[in-house]
């Protein structure tokens, strides 16, 4: 990552790698889409999806050659945040470094604000 904005969403080189190689084993669609929804044991888990159809309330972070999508009630949640792509033995996945969050649940799978 060579700048941090913290108005933005922020991503490592490895989380973006990690999800370009998903768009591109789908073979289709315009991106993907990071959210934040009501669950889980916290009150918040973040959620992920590709995107085959733009929504007027997507707001787009180009990244390299492929588009991720953040809803703009989403971007409250996770504005500042850093999305990492940790692969360490057993457990590979998306991280967040969330400023927003004030506690996460012992799983990692959800936060409170």
């Amino acid at each position: 990552m060579t700048t941090f904005n913290p108005e933005e969403l922020n991503f490592s080189e490895s989380a973006l790698g990690h999800f370009k190689a998903m768009l591109n084993s789908r073979g289709r669609g315009e991106g993907i889409k990071i959210g934040v929804k009501e669950a889980g044991c916290s009150g918040y888990e973040y959620t992920f999806d590709f995107v085959d159809e733009i929504s007027e309330d997507y707001l787009v972070f180009r990244q390299q050659d492929f588009n991720i999508f953040v809803d703009t009630k989403s971007l409250e949640f996770l504005k500042g945040s850093l999305v990492d792509y940790v692969d360490d033995g057993l457990n590979k996945g998306i991280k967040f470094v969330n400023p927003n969050a004030k506690a996460v649940c012992g799983c990692g799978e959800s936060f409170t604000v």
